[in-house]
């Protein structure tokens, strides 16, 4: 008999309308976020019970009768943790103490002008020619930091002058970027290749909101943990609301709206969801550009989020176990294409982690842990961008099997790759009707055939790796070879490959 879990929802920094009004607004924050707890049923009534006592010890801070993350403001957070007051410090690490291996943890960060971004180029995809992801990356990426007011209006204003209005943008970013061609060279390099998409894109464009994208990456977690039977409560916002009809639209178990004051998962899950938005906003506003015009310098942590006191510093060291260690999984954590906030405070909370001790800390030069995590961070920003490149589909392998699972296209592999079958290639030519190829951890060539229905994995002659390897790289930079149907030959006992 499976586990029957339970799981909770709750959000923060989502407007419920999406216009110029909330966008330009001086609270205004890009990325919604998204925390889902969960944990099997039978352990249900000793969280419930951890939690209570939680609460009632900060009754005081209940509004309406319900502790709520809004106890915590923005203003506290100016500095992270760094500027929090002992009471605060107290609250926030009695609650993440309740945090342990029953408590399964989902959550993503989306940012809205992405949405809009994808919008505008959703007839457009990636090809060996043209990489959108990346050229979305950075559209949302400088609208972000720069935040150009005639960009963000006509987007709700007057979107049949939007292609035209970032055409602007992004030629005067490359003027201005004259002054400083050092520090902006990738950045020249990006808009240069955007104001060239630009040209050729359509536009007409519509804006409508979608709760989608809360859901994408929690089903993928839901798989991926081998959890077959699940309900989902969501955090009750009248009837039939968007964010439920989003979760039963793709095919969430059981979803139910729940009135929070009943219910403890989504009250831990509300005042997770506070903490991490708190933070991802005010490293966000600390590290952009006050106005476009500023963008030739660079932008550097301010000191005063590394004066810290052991306390804080033990939370940092407890958030990053919650968000990064405990309960890992692959899709633990879900975002969009651009997440650099998101890496933002992962960063930080590892850089901050790696310190025993402030006493530690104080060994190092304290005016120098911006510069230090600016270079730390940027290494990481660079890493993802580069990971962007990359166009190949990555699944965890969830099968509880000791000795094979199953690929994408469904067929069997084995982790001895001596144990795959070989496919045998008679003198002369034969053709099979190909759904992928790849290799072995120690680079034996594999292909996936599909033949009178049923799928299977072979392993190929050592003679046609190469051909393997350049498949691979080219659906890697986002070419489509297959499935096709491929001629694979043997003459003079060596091996060739055309895909027909």
């Amino acid at each position: 008999m499976s586990r029957e879990y339970k799981f909770y929802y709750d959000e923060s920094e989502h407007s419920r309308k999406i216009n110029k009004s909330t966008i330009t607004s001086a609270n205004y924050y890009d990325n919604f976020v998204v925390t889902i707890v969960g944990w099997e049923s039978s352990d249900e009534e000793i969280i419930e019970e951890k939690y209570i006592t939680f609460e009632n010890k900060y009754s005081d801070r209940k509004s309406n009768g319900e502790l709520k993350s809004t106890t915590l403001k923005p203003k506290h957070f100016r500095n992270g943790f760094a500027s929090l007051n002992q009471e605060n410090v107290e609250f926030i690490g009695d609650f993440l103490n309740l945090f342990d291996e029953k408590i399964l943890l989902y959550f993503s960060v989306s940012s809205k002008i992405e949405f809009i971004i994808q919008q505008l180029f959703i007839n457009y995809t990636n090809s060996i020619f043209k990489d959108m992801d990346a050229m979305k990356y950075s559209i949302v990426k400088s609208i972000l930091m720069y935040r150009p007011q005639e960009i963000i209006s006509g987007i709700y204003e007057n979107t049949g002058e939007l292609i035209q209005l970032l055409k602007d943008f992004y030629s005067q970013k490359l003027t201005t970027n004259l002054t400083n061609p050092e520090l902006k060279r990738h950045e020249n390099v990006a808009f240069t290749q955007i104001l060239l998409l630009l040209d050729a894109v359509n536009e007409d464009i519509e804006i409508n909101w979608s709760y989608d994208s809360a859901f994408y990456g929690f089903d993928k977690y839901i798989n991926e943990k081998g959890i077959k039977s699940y309900s989902l409560y969501l955090d009750k916002e009248g009837e039939d609301s968007n964010t439920l009809k989003a979760a039963r639209k793709l095919g969430i178990s059981k979803p139910v709206e729940l009135d929070s004051k009943v219910s403890v998962g989504i009250r831990i899950s509300d005042i997770l969801a506070g903490i991490i938005s708190k933070l991802l906003k005010a490293l966000h506003f600390q590290l952009r550009y006050e106005f476009a015009e500023d963008g030739i310098g660079k932008k550097i942590l301010s000191g005063k989020w590394f004066e810290v006191s052991d306390q804080q510093l033990g939370l940092y060291k407890q958030l990053y176990l919650i968000i990064g260690k405990l309960n890992n999984a692959w899709f633990k954590s879900f975002g969009g294409i651009y997440s650099d906030d998101f890496i933002v405070l992962v960063s930080f909370l590892n850089y901050l982690s790696k310190f025993e001790s402030v006493a530690k800390m104080n060994e190092f030069d304290r005016s120098m842990f911006g510069e230090d995590f600016n270079a730390y961070v940027c290494s990481n920003l660079n890493s993802y961008f580069q990971r962007m490149h990359s166009k190949l589909n990555i699944e965890p392998i969830t099968s509880l099997n000791e000795e094979f699972y199953y690929n994408q296209r469904g067929a069997k592999v084995f982790y001895d790759i001596s144990k795959q079958p070989l496919l045998e290639i008679l003198e002369g030519s034969q053709i099979y009707y190909v759904l992928s190829v790849g290799f072995s951890n120690n680079m034996v060539p594999t292909v996936t055939i599909e033949d009178k229905g049923e799928t299977t994995c072979y392993k190929l002659e050592q003679g046609l790796l190469d051909w393997v390897i350049y498949c691979v790289s080219f659906a890697n930079m986002g070419g489509k070879i297959f499935p096709s149907r491929v001629l694979f030959c043997k003459v003079d006992n060596e091996y060739y490959a055309d895909i027909l």
